[in-house]
């Protein structure tokens, strides 16, 4: 049986996708900054408000550093997801969750602390050590905040923390991406199977017809793993990239990278690494990644992906 190739695609046809994956970003960003980040705003500024009332405006923290005690309100705080997270924004910079964890010498699950009061001891430690004082000036002169101070500091918080959250969620665009690929192969009447480590030799791999989520293939992982139905498999990565400079890590240094890792260690006749970009590419890129063997799709376009699919059944 003859094997379809996968597309190969023009530098004009690599020019003309990627500018429409660039006016989409665009777009999502545009919209991002007007609709998101305002209800994500709003959303952290109520949360920055009530830890400023639980706490009488951070009063409570004062002079806690090295403290052997806490105020019982700030056991309450945090009780609260939403108050412990807004309580690292208060520390100038910020401080992620795990290097509180870390500083603090616990976890901070609820359970954690709820349970063991001198862990939340030092974790109010922590938080009162590294307090902004250019956001809150009013705690290290040890006076009350009025309400110009207090209204401007909240709004600066809750800006940290909205951002922050808005930056996390775009992380998170490439597993979106990876949902929309696995709708699409669903469509195609492709059967999602459980994730697998995939050897050479496809032993066991997905049967022909199936795909599974993020597994190891070979040596590295895949985020999918494709059995295609001529027996091949089709390793692909999801790629987001947010600028030209990025796309070389992402598309060049890493998707392009494993796929001429794969080929070596597969061989040509038994897989097709692919990979499914969103974002900002420039054409000499996906040039020099097709180049490597990387066979590319659009997220934008994935019936390019099903066609190629549907063309590997014997007599298609």
């Amino acid at each position: 049986m003859s094997l379809t190739d996968p597309p190969r695609w023009t530098s004009e046809e690599f020019d003309e996708q990627r500018e429409l994956a660039r006016q989409i970003f665009r777009s999502q960003r545009l919209n991002e900054s007007q609709g998101v980040y305002s209800e994500t705003f709003a959303q952290c500024l109520e949360y920055v408000n009530e830890l400023l009332d639980k706490t009488d405006n951070l009063s409570l923290l004062h002079g806690r550093s090295g403290a052997s005690a806490i105020d019982p309100e700030l056991l309450e705080v945090l009780a609260s997801p939403e108050l412990l997270e807004a309580l690292r924004y208060i520390v100038g910079p910020p401080i992620s969750a795990d290097d509180l964890a870390e500083l603090a010498d616990t976890s901070l699950a609820a359970g954690v602390l709820n349970d063991d009061y001198d862990a939340s001891v030092r974790v109010m430690g922590t938080i009162a050590q590294g307090l902004d004082p250019k956001r809150f000036p009013w705690i290290g002169q040890g006076r009350g905040a009025d309400d110009n101070e207090r209204t401007a500091a909240a709004i600066a918080t809750a800006a940290l923390m909205a951002t922050r959250r808005v930056e996390t969620a775009r992380r998170m665009q490439s597993k979106e991406q990876e949902e929309l690929v696995k709708a699409s192969l669903r469509g195609a009447g492709m059967v999602e199977v459980k994730p697998r480590t995939v050897s050479p030799g496809l032993l066991d791999a997905p049967a022909p017809g199936e795909f599974c989520g993020e597994a190891p293939f070979g040596q590295r992982k895949a985020d999918l793993i494709v059995r295609l139905h001529d027996g091949r498999c089709m390793p692909i990565e999801c790629k987001v990239s947010n600028s030209s400079t990025n796309s070389v890590k992402r598309l060049n240094n890493d998707a392009a990278a494993k796929a001429s890792a794969w080929i070596e260690e597969f061989g040509s006749g038994a897989t097709v690494p692919s990979a499914v970009l969103s974002g900002i590419f420039k054409t000499r890129n996906l040039e020099q990644a097709q180049a490597q063997h990387l066979t590319i799709f659009w997220a934008h376009n994935l019936d390019a992906l099903v066609s190629f699919i549907h063309a590997t059944k014997p007599n298609a």
